[in-house]
């Protein structure tokens, strides 16, 4: 996992990525086959798609649905 250090740019980390998948998952639940086809163009790898998942679940940001959708929490207060 790409944290920034002083080899890996900020630019160049996973925590770069939140906002393209938080953006993506704004205004609709997104199972994760169809989240990866819309930004699959900015992430490196499906393994750094998943890291990415990964640490916005661990943070509390998505949650997986029992429809095997994947839920922006934050839009739940909004």
């Amino acid at each position: 996992m790409k944290f920034p250090n002083k080899v890996t740019s900020y630019k160049e980390s996973v925590l770069a990525k939140f906002p393209i998948v938080l953006t993506t998952l704004k205004n609709e639940d997104l199972t994760p086959q169809e989240l990866y086809k819309k930004v699959k163009s900015k992430v490196s790898n499906i393994q750094e798609y998943i890291e990415i998942l990964d640490c916005l679940y661990i943070l509390g940001k998505i949650e997986l649905l029992e429809t095997e959708e994947i839920h922006y929490v934050e839009r739940n207060t909004l």
